[in-house]
């Protein structure tokens, strides 16, 4: 007799990738321009250069997907590549694009396309959705890229976490225009994307009715700039009448803070609680995103999400706030917020998401949970915590499982990522389950950059749970 797998057998294990970060070939002489080649210019971040060249060199990358044992590759389909300048239609790109996808299913892999992730054309400038009149674009852009691809394709999450598109680019400024502390402006950018969503929603399901569609909101500590999301776009399946929905929010708010705690005691509590009065004062809940509201009220969809998605890292908000000179990995961080290879795992919050993703009676998608360490200058910095990938694998991991156990419909795990990429203005941080040399000519490294075989780890978490071996991770303790 065997023991049962772990997983249902139709679990995806995969990774997550997005094509700035990894396809290489944009805004330099000739190229594509997307909202980042005025910054690279400028020189204000490191040049995205050939990234790891997975434009070119995508069937060999896709080979080494697939020799993890994954079932499924995360990627995004770039607007700048296809529609280089308004209204002309690169077909090579959008021929490559297919070629892909084709070579991603031959592997016996399933594709997830998501289809603006963090970037857009130059041409539509560098703060575009602040304005909701700019929201049909998107979703233009949205119906184009799934009538051309959706032979290859059924699963797509339509924006890429708009709550950290619209924080980055308005509150901490390190996204283009580089805003800080613009309230107003981020919560109009959040409020457009999630139009968005919503109107795309719609039209990918008009295309393709078997689609799977959804938005993937990074998980935060902050209501009004994350759980919101979800609870409005689940209202009406919830059977929320709009006359009812600043009521329901505001009562799932209560809960939500309910569940995750006030940020505890001593400075750092106090911080959260100050964070979070802030973003209630600036979108209260009873009011906010207006344009989200008016798309959900036009639309006749009896839902907008198929699958409740998250992407997991850090959620506690004032822990990202960092006094300047504080040690780091490979010296002091002089930056007001923390680094990435600062970000402290906690496998129980991740189990506390993944429940409270459970609730809404809906498949959960874990699309990107993964963990950061340094390199700087060829050299790479242990985490001063001291946690390697294998470890942190096991431990997440372990917390789908445990969340499974407890009755959530885990549908999937895509780690991010699967090679060392650009990393939103820096080469610094890595993710990788496989090392990137830049030294060398980009050459993939047979382990990650600390010299652990985290690729092998992931593969023998994948494999032990298909057989039913829970050795191979490990359950988190309840918060």
């Amino acid at each position: 007799m065997t023991t049962p797998a772990l997983l249902p057998d139709d679990f995806l294990f995969g990774v997550a990738t997005a094509g700035f970060q990894i396809e290489g070939g944009f805004n330099g002489q000739g190229e594509p321009t997307n909202n980042w080649a005025t910054w690279e210019r400028e020189g204000r971040v490191e040049r995205s250069g050939a990234a790891n060249s997975f434009w070119t060199r995508h069937l060999d990358q896709i080979e080494l997907a697939a020799s993890v044992g994954l079932t499924s590759f995360r990627l995004s389909v770039e607007w700048s590549r296809v529609e280089p300048t308004p209204g002309r239609i690169d077909a090579e790109a959008l021929a490559g694009y297919g070629r892909i996808l084709a070579a991603i299913r031959a592997a016996g892999m399933e594709p997830v396309v998501t289809l603006q992730h963090f970037t857009h054309p130059a041409w539509l400038g560098d703060q575009p959705w602040t304005d909701p009149t700019h929201a049909p674009a998107l979703v233009g852009w949205m119906r184009r890229a799934v009538a051309e691809l959706g032979e290859h394709c059924t699963r797509w999450v339509t924006i890429n976490e708009p709550n950290i598109l619209a924080v980055n680019s308005f509150l901490t400024g390190i996204f283009p225009p580089g805003h800080l502390l613009d309230g107003k402006g981020m919560f109009a950018t959040f409020d457009t994307l999630l139009s968005a969503h919503v109107a795309g929603y719609d039209a990918i399901h008009e295309l393709q009715p078997d689609a799977v569609v959804t938005t993937n909101p990074y998980t935060f500590s902050i209501y009004e700039l994350d759980q919101v999301a979800t609870d409005l776009l689940t209202s009406r399946p919830r059977g929320v009448a709009d006359a009812d929905t600043s009521a329901d929010l505001l009562e799932r708010r209560r809960a939500h803070y309910r569940r995750i705690g006030d940020g505890g005691t001593g400075p750092r509590g106090t911080i959260e609680r100050f964070l979070r009065r802030f973003a209630a004062s600036q979108s209260p809940v009873a009011d906010s995103l207006p344009a989200t509201r008016a798309a959900l009220a036009a639309s006749e969809s009896p839902r907008h999400l198929d699958v409740i998605a998250v992407d997991h890292y850090a959620p506690i908000a004032a822990s990202h706030l960092w006094i300047p000179g504080t040690p780091t990995a490979g010296g002091r961080w002089w930056k007001p917020g923390r680094a990435l290879w600062d970000d402290a795992p906690d496998p129980a919050f991740f189990l506390t998401v993944l429940e409270e993703a459970g609730q809404y009676g809906r498949p959960v998608w874990v699309l990107e949970n993964g963990m950061c360490n340094r390199t700087l200058r060829g050299r790479a910095y242990p985490r001063l915590d001291g946690v390697r990938r294998p470890a942190y694998l096991a431990d997440h991991v372990g917390a789908v499982v445990a969340a499974v156990e407890s009755g959530v419909d885990v549908g999937g795990f895509w780690h991010w990522t699967l090679i060392d990429n650009y990393e939103w203005g820096s080469y610094e941080p890595r993710f990788g389950l496989f090392g990137l040399d830049r030294e060398r000519d980009n050459a993939i490294k047979d382990t990650d950059d600390y010299g652990d075989d985290s690729a092998g780890a992931f593969r023998s978490i994948i494999e032990g749970l298909r057989r039913g071996d829970d050795t191979v991770i490990s359950r988190p303790s309840r918060r």
